[in-house]
C-alpha cells in the first residue's frame, strides 16, 4: 500500500493493485475565496503537476462535494470517462458534471479485490451539521493488503468510534486540522480527537491529513506534533506527512 499526501484531503492511494485519487482539489494557490477573511484559498501550491497527480489513476473517490474536496479545476481537468466513486447523495450532481461512469456507494461496494464500506460521519454538529450536509469516510479491505480506514470530513463521533473499535484498522487516515464551519464549532477532527484515536488504537498507524492548506484550520502540523509529543504518541504511530510525501506499508 502506498499513500501519497498531495494537498489538503487529496491523496493518491495505491491499494491492492489499483491507484485511487481521493478528493481531488486542484485549484491554484490563492485562486479561491477566503472562508474566514484571513486569506484566499488554498494557502499552498500543489507539490506536483496535474499530469503527475493523474498518472496511472484508475479511479477517483469523492467523499462529498465541498469545493476543497472536488473543486472546479478538478472537475474540468479529469477526463469524463474516469470512474468516480461517491456517496449516493452526490451521484446525480456528479453525473450532471459530465462524468459517465459513476459508482455510488450506499453501504458497500466491491472494487475488484477491494471491499469498500461507507461510513457516514458528522461534519459538525447542530445547525452547522445541517449546513455542511452529508459526508462519508470509507473503509478498505483486501486479502493482500492491511485494512485502511479513511475517516474523511467528520468529527470523532459514534459511527467512527464504532468502526475503529470493532474493526481495528491497521492504517487510519484522519482529517486533523480542526477546521471550523463559520463559527467556532469544529467540522473535522482536531489535535485532541486525533490523539484520542491514537490512544484508542495503540497498535494502529494514524496518518494526519487535511493540514496547512486552508484559512479556516485551527491546528497546524507543528501544533499537532507538539500535542502528540506531550501525550507520548510516537512519530512511528502518528505520521504527519508534508505535501508530496509518500508512505509505504507492507501487509
Amino acid at each position: 500500500m502506498r499513500i501519497k499526501t498531495i494537498r489538503n484531503a487529496t491523496i493518491a492511494l495505491d491499494y491492492s493493485g489499483s491507484k485511487i485519487l481521493i478528493d481531488p482539489y486542484f485549484a491554484a494557490k490563492f485562486s479561491l475565496p477566503s472562508n474566514t477573511g484571513k486569506s484566499k484559498n488554498p494557502t499552498t501550491d500543489l507539490p506536483m503537476s496535474l499530469p503527475e497527480i493523474m498518472e496511472n489513476v484508475k479511479y477517483v473517490l469523492v467523499s462529498h462535494l465541498h469545493s476543497d474536496h472536488f473543486d472546479m479545476t478538478a472537475r474540468q481537468y479529469i477526463v469524463k470517462s474516469m470512474p468516480v466513486i461517491c456517496q449516493t447523495e452526490n451521484e446525480s450532481e456528479i453525473r450532471n458534471m459530465g462524468f459517465r461512469d459513476i459508482r455510488p456507494i450506499h453501504k458497500k461496494y466491491q472494487l475488484g479485490s477491494i471491499e469498500m464500506n461507507r461510513i457516514i460521519g458528522k461534519h459538525g454538529e447542530g445547525e452547522v451539521l445541517k449546513k455542511m450536509g452529508v459526508s462519508s469516510g470509507f473503509y478498505f479491505s483486501s486479502d493482500d493488503e492491511c485494512d485502511l480506514y479513511w475517516i474523511g470530513d467528520t468529527i470523532l463521533c459514534d459511527s467512527v468510534i464504532d468502526v475503529l473499535l470493532k474493526r481495528k484498522p491497521k492504517i487510519v487516515i484522519a482529517h486533523s486540522a480542526g477546521a471550523t464551519g463559520g463559527t467556532n464549532m469544529k467540522i473535522i477532527m482536531d489535535e485532541v480527537q486525533t490523539i484520542e484515536v491514537c490512544k484508542m488504537l495503540p497498535e494502529s498507524i494514524v496518518i494526519a491529513t487535511h493540514m496547512d492548506s486552508l484559512d479556516h484550520i485551527t491546528v497546524t502540523r507543528k501544533q499537532l506534533r507538539e500535542y502528540a509529543d506531550k501525550n507520548n504518541v510516537s512519530r512511528e504511530q502518528l505520521i504527519i506527512p508534508e505535501d508530496g510525501e509518500e508512505n509505504v506499508f507492507i501487509n
